[in-house]
């Protein structure tokens, strides 16, 4: 065992994440060094990233420590190890656990979870890591309750109490989602992603004033994010406020060239002011950037319905009816195929 294997080995037993992170960038940056395969130091700052609740950070290593079969090999073998050593730790049993979830053993996982619970039941983080397991294999109920008992044991825990409202809003419960996107928000006020639940679940509670107000603390706190502009815009235009949702669509464009829903955003409020050729424009955009984009097929078939073209508009109904998803605009779809003489796939 060399001494960065001993230090991160015992800053786990203890829940010393910055210990941990820290041995093992420096291991990380020695291997580069010396140009030695080994993957075990990547799987730390990834496990350490996803204990933080950073998933974007703790995929981006994914690839260097669990893609290739002989990673995985020698990160088990090392897991193995420090549980064999210490079987009675229940940070063991937790690295465990995540070693197997990220390797394709998500079900094999919950039994080094519930052994991490039993050594130690005032640890918040075995409920949560069991929660999403129970999540991915749409356990919904028993996700809940994992959060909430990783809650109850850690109030402060905000990546368990984001989880846990992003749960409820999926069942619809947004009387139970919001409280728990508000406490967020209380913990970590600069954390864009807070806000933007927050706003997300006011809009759909039909709060608009309120969720315009949050999307607007999350564009501050994180003004490149096109999700955020595109969203906003969204609101802006269900209110009527045309100049103010385009802006934002706009910005969303800025920010991302590609962002194919909001040049068909663009793109219908056009059609809707009667300029056809500068719709037609941004349809074609949308479909550039996102050849799926069933919307602006849609809008290319009423710009060519009105002009008489009924080869062109039923050619493009019928791309937009394939790839729609929503049932109410299919029937939009099926109507406005009915009226050209065409029948639907």
């Amino acid at each position: 065992m060399n001494e960065y294997e001993a230090k991160i080995e015992a800053a786990f037993l203890t829940g010393d994440w910055e210990t941990a992170f820290r041995e093992a960038v420096t291991w990380c940056d020695a291997i580069e060094r010396s140009g030695e395969r080994n993957s075990r130091p990547y799987f730390v700052c990834n496990v350490v990233h996803l204990v933080r609740g950073r998933f974007a950070a703790a995929w981006r290593l994914h690839g260097k420590a669990l893609e290739e079969v002989e990673d995985i090999a020698q990160v088990k073998n090392w897991v193995e190890a420090i549980r064999a050593r210490h079987p009675e730790q229940a940070n063991a049993h937790l690295l465990m656990g995540l070693f197997l979830a990220q390797a394709g053993q998500s079900e094999e996982s919950i039994e080094a979870y519930k052994a991490a619970t039993k050594s130690d039941p005032q640890s918040a983080h075995p409920h949560y890591f069991l929660a999403q397991i129970h999540e991915r294999a749409d356990r919904r109920e028993m996700a809940i309750k994992e959060y909430k008992e990783a809650v109850r044991l850690d109030p402060a825990f905000a990546p368990a109490r984001t989880n846990l409202g992003v749960a409820y809003q999926e069942q619809g419960r947004l009387e139970m989602a919001i409280p728990q996107y508000r406490e967020v928000i209380k913990l970590n006020p600069n954390e864009a992603i807070a806000h933007a639940n927050l706003a997300c679940a006011l809009a759909e509670q039909g709060k608009l004033e309120p969720a315009v107000l949050a999307y607007k603390e999350a564009i501050k706190l994180n003004p490149e994010d096109a999700e955020l502009h595109f969203a906003l815009g969204g609101l802006y235009e269900g209110r009527g406020q045309a100049d103010l949702a385009a802006r934002e669509y706009r910005e969303a464009i800025r920010v991302n060239a590609d962002f194919a829903s909001a040049h068909t955003a663009l793109g219908w409020m056009s059609f809707d002011k009667g300029r056809l050729w500068e719709a037609m424009d941004l349809f074609n955009r949308a479909i550039k950037a996102n050849p799926d984009e069933a919307r602006a097929y849609y809008g290319i078939g009423r710009i060519y319905a009105s002009s008489r073209k009924r080869e062109s508009a039923a050619e493009n109904f019928s791309k937009s009816l394939r790839l729609e998803k929503d049932p109410a605009r299919k029937n939009q779809i099926m109507n406005e195929l009915f009226q050209l003489g065409q029948v639907g796939d």
